[in-house]
């Protein structure tokens, strides 16, 4: 599962990257009257589902803005206590988002929404949040277990 949530993540980053590069095709290719059409619409589309994806593996490797002033000062077995409950916290409140999201995600399908300049459906832009939101569930899960470290031979070959 954590190479799950490390490759949805390598995919999130590439979704920033093509928004990137369509902004800079848009900039370069407007100098020459040649404008990407509908970039807003993918923009949005890459840079939402990019967000969505990396969320998981913020969660899964407590990468994500924290203030560990007072949990560090505390004795190490309370801190564990802690880390514990806030991760079961926060998997309640994603599971709680997941579910509302995923009811409005079913009203985008039902009105058939779509974007303004391509006309791309706007439950499109749902899948990426209700994947990310519950792979978060996964990866603060895994982030709640620790990583098994890998074995290092000291046998030198002969």
């Amino acid at each position: 599962m954590r190479s799950l949530v490390t490759l949805v993540a390598v995919i999130g980053v590439a979704a920033y990257a093509a928004a990137a590069l369509l902004t800079v095709a848009d900039i370069i290719g407007r100098q020459l009257g040649y404008p990407v059409p509908g970039v807003v619409d993918l923009v949005q589309l890459f840079v939402l589902g990019g967000a969505w994806l990396v969320i998981p593996y913020a969660f899964m490797t407590g990468a994500h803005v924290g203030v560990d002033l007072l949990v560090e000062s505390l004795p190490r077995q309370l801190t564990s206590v802690m880390r514990g409950v806030t991760g079961l916290a926060a998997m309640a409140l994603l599971g709680m988002m997941l579910y509302f999201c995923y009811a409005t995600f079913q009203q985008q399908v039902m009105f058939g929404d779509r974007s303004q300049q391509l006309g791309i459906p706007i439950f499109y832009y749902w899948v990426p949040l209700l994947f990310g939101v519950g792979l978060s569930i996964v990866g603060t899960g895994l982030g709640l277990i620790p990583s098994p470290q890998p074995t290092v031979s000291t046998e030198v070959a002969s």
